[in-house]
């Protein structure tokens, strides 16, 4: 093999290498690294044939521009230990996320701007529909100031800086659309239902 073709087959592992890691820390966005999202999709086949031999699965969306690992589900892969770990997830977190993908279905269906921003009272909003009249201000802002921080490290929210902000003055938050893949339709199509469990113990726990 003369020295292009081993420089090129260089690259490609040490491209592997890289996504290999970075796509085991968590999620990859094409707009944080479009570089290393180009590999992953020259590269794809063999990222998913290394990916195979760890028991992992991965989802990319080209359209969205975002890829992640997730651990399979088979009885039969049960033998083998988590990489990906589980996020236990609040009952007012989940309801959060719930109503961020409602948001995100709406927003996309009216066929306008790509980014769904919202600001921090226009989420509290939305939850407050969900809670009981009689609901502590001061702690309800300060439970969804903490829900909104443990969304944001799961990744689905991302902080916008003040200039981005679509109310100049507010705390501002992007929905990222890759939220669509870890709710989906038919968990939204039991959406009515589930609203009417968490409405329940959201009651329950207020009045604790």
């Amino acid at each position: 093999m003369n020295d292009d073709g081993q420089s090129i087959n260089n690259e490609a592992g040490n491209d592997l290498s890289q996504l290999a890691i970075r796509l085991l820390r968590g999620i990859l966005f094409r707009d944080n690294d479009p570089r290393l999202w180009e590999s992953l999709i020259d590269l794809q086949i063999r990222v998913r044939e290394y990916m195979d031999t760890l028991q992992l699965d991965l989802t990319i969306d080209e359209a969205e521009g975002y890829a992640f690992l997730h651990s399979r589900t088979d009885e039969a892969d049960k033998r083998w230990p988590r990489l990906i770990a589980r996020h236990p997830l609040s009952f007012r977190v989940s309801l959060l996320l719930a109503l961020l993908r409602r948001k995100l279905v709406e927003f996309d269906a009216t066929g306008g701007e790509t980014r769904l921003v919202l600001s921090r009272e226009e989420i509290s909003e939305m939850v407050r529909l969900f809670l009981p009249d009689d609901s502590n201000e001061v702690r309800l802002m300060e439970r969804l100031d903490t829900d909104l921080n443990r969304i944001v490290d799961l990744g689905f929210l991302r902080r916008m800086n003040v200039s981005g902000s679509a109310v100049m003055g507010t705390r501002s938050f992007e929905v990222q659309r890759f939220l669509r893949a870890f709710v989906d339709a038919q968990w939204l199509a039991e959406f009515d239902a589930r609203l009417a469990g968490y409405r329940a113990k959201l009651e329950e726990s207020s009045r604790e």
